[in-house]
């Protein structure tokens, strides 16, 4: 085996991954590519012409390079990573996009990348004009404001404003949202590129625009100094302010640029001035400040002189897509109108339709109502015959009744009569009772007078009789009197006991007397309460009978004349007075 043949086979190819502002492409290079095949490759791939404003950059270390066209790509100090990352970026910036960005995808591109810087803070955007920026992005991203379709909130996953925007002031997402919506919905009609165009011409004149800054210092004094490079020339900045730069050099008043490894010279075109010379220590970033010198003078140049072939077909055929575009959007707006037209049309004749449907939906119940409303007529018609037959036999029915109740009432009358001849013998009756009752009433408080007079004489009778015995027997006593014969003692006492037990004999007897007629009375008494009880039962039970047949009578005469009347009730004054003075008399025995 040869020596030859014991060495490692190197490789062809190697990876590549380029990043654009929205896409990441993949690509197998060849070892001997130059930097100028994978730019073109990239730009082929992304359909992009003007290729002059564009560049793939790498990371080195703490700084980025441009990938140079010239030289291979591995012979740079590329990363060796695998696949090698590039990033395709605008490293030119115009300036004035309206007339140097003439294909779509490079004002896209353009939008895209200054879109970004604005977010990240790398140029520096008041809060309006970020407000004014964000409603352009907003159009180009979702067209036209429709405010059924575009609801509150809509933007809330969308990063418009920077973060510096949002802390300066004390206002929600939804607030910002607000103020975002009210300038998109005046951008109605615009177009994609239409917007990111507006959005660029606004974008272009802040004042960090298309700057690209680098630290260096002055010659003699050692003072640390900012250095912009754009399209309109260089620039020196305080390290603390970006916006205002303290001295400027176009590049149409520079006459030469030199770079001898740390230093730089600016000889201005003007001999008198003085020549500017500072100081940049690393030599990576003096390579690129040299590349973007020369990079922007060139273009710079190439401004002011007469378009290419190449750039004059770019722009008439952009001028043609333009005005391709701008029929195709007028005739999308005449179709769309027409058909806006016509569905509002539709949405009219359909509301028509469903009217007339209505209209005659009701008619047709309407229809029906009045059919039903005939046969209930008609069926009404025919009940009401029945009725009015019903009410003549009902009527010849209630004349039927009034006769009986009117022989019935007479009958009434004479019972009434002979009840009222029956109150007058009560009431006769009751007062010859009460008469008797006060009489007796009166004999027997005479009676008690006369007992409570008997009792008194009796107990003066006995309390005599109790003192008489007691001083008779000690004056016998005393006087030795021999004493009285017994039969005599016996005698006296047989005859005052004789005296006391006549006088009880006549009160029992009297009390007896009093108490046989009270009961007597309270018989009679009894016997007269039961007669005026009876009596007031047969009073109610003719009084509801003829109330009865009074409303009987009136209901069949309300039913005969078609109507119902209230029942009037008249009263027989004089009877129930009568009545009512006998019941409380009676009550009162």
């Amino acid at each position: 085996m040869s020596i030859l043949g014991l060495k490692k086979k190197q490789p062809k190819t190697f990876k590549v991954k380029v990043i654009t502002m929205d896409a990441e492409m993949e690509f197998s290079c060849e070892v001997k590519w130059k930097g100028k095949d994978l730019f073109d490759l990239v730009c082929r791939t992304v359909g992009l012409r003007e290729t002059w404003f564009f560049g793939l950059r790498y990371t080195v270390k703490d700084t980025y390079a441009w990938l140079k066209q010239e030289k291979r790509v591995l012979d740079q100090e590329v990363p060796k990573d695998s696949p090698i990352t590039f990033h395709f970026l605008a490293k030119f910036f115009p300036e004035k996009v309206e007339e140097e960005l003439v294909q779509e995808i490079t004002q896209h591109l353009f939008f895209l990348q200054v879109k970004k810087q604005i977010l990240d803070e790398e140029i520096f955007c008041s809060p309006e004009a970020s407000v004014l920026l964000a409603s352009y992005a907003v159009q180009a991203k979702y067209g036209d404001y429709d405010p059924n379709f575009h609801k509150p909130g809509f933007l809330a996953q969308d990063e418009l404003l920077p973060k510096r925007v949002l802390m300066q002031y004390q206002m929600t997402a939804d607030m910002w949202e607000e103020k975002i919506t009210a300038w998109y919905a005046e951008h109605r009609g615009i177009a994609r590129d239409e917007a990111e165009m507006e959005y660029l011409k606004i974008a272009q004149d802040l004042e960090m625009y298309g700057v690209s800054y680098f630290a260096i210092t002055q010659n003699k004094r050692d003072t640390d100094l900012l250095l912009g490079v754009d399209a309109q020339g260089l620039h020196i900045y305080s390290p603390n302010s970006k916006l205002s730069p303290n001295k400027s050099f176009p590049w149409s008043g520079i006459r030469n640029i030199s770079y001898s490894e740390k230093e730089f010279t600016i000889k201005p075109l003007d001999k008198k001035k003085d020549v500017f010379k500072f100081y940049s220590s690393q030599l990576r970033v003096n390579k690129l400040i040299l590349q973007l010198c020369i990079g922007n003078h060139d273009l710079f140049m190439r401004r002011r002189k007469v378009d290419s072939i190449e750039v004059q077909q770019m722009k008439a055929q952009a001028k043609e897509e333009k005005a391709r575009k701008k029929m195709e959007r007028q005739i999308l707006a005449r179709e769309k109108q027409m058909r806006e037209e016509a569905e509002r049309a539709k949405e009219e004749m359909e509301r028509r339709l469903f009217q007339l449907q209505d209209e005659a939906r009701l008619a047709n119940e309407a229809l029906l109502r009045s059919e039903e409303t005939a046969d209930l007529l008609a069926e009404k018609a025919q009940i009401a015959e029945e009725e009015a037959k019903l009410l003549a036999h009902k009527a010849a029915e209630a004349e039927q009744e009034r006769q009986r109740l009117e022989v019935t009432a007479m009958k009434t009358k004479e019972e009434k009569r002979l009840m009222e001849q029956k109150m007058r013998e009560a009431e006769q009756l009751a007062v010859k009772l009460v008469e008797q009752s006060e009489r007796r009433l009166k004999e027997a408080d005479h009676l008690k007078q006369d007992l409570t007079e008997a009792k008194d004489a009796e107990r003066r009778a006995k309390q005599k009789l109790l003192e008489i015995t007691k001083t008779t027997y000690p004056l016998i006593a005393a006087y030795s009197t021999p004493p009285a014969p017994p039969e005599a003692a016996d005698l006296g006492y047989e005859s005052a006991s004789t005296r006391l037990d006549f006088k009880d004999s006549d009160m029992k007897r009297l009390s007896m007397e009093i108490e046989r007629e009270r009961l007597e009375y309270m018989e009679k008494s009894k016997h007269l309460q039961d007669q005026l009880k009876e009596l007031k039962s047969e009073i109610e039970s003719l009084k509801l009978e003829e109330q009865q047949q009074q409303a009987g009578l009136y209901g069949l005469q309300s039913e005969a004349r078609g109507y119902v009347q209230e029942p009037v009730y008249i009263p027989h004054s004089n009877r129930n007075s009568a009545y009512m003075s006998q019941m409380a008399f009676f009550e009162e025995v």
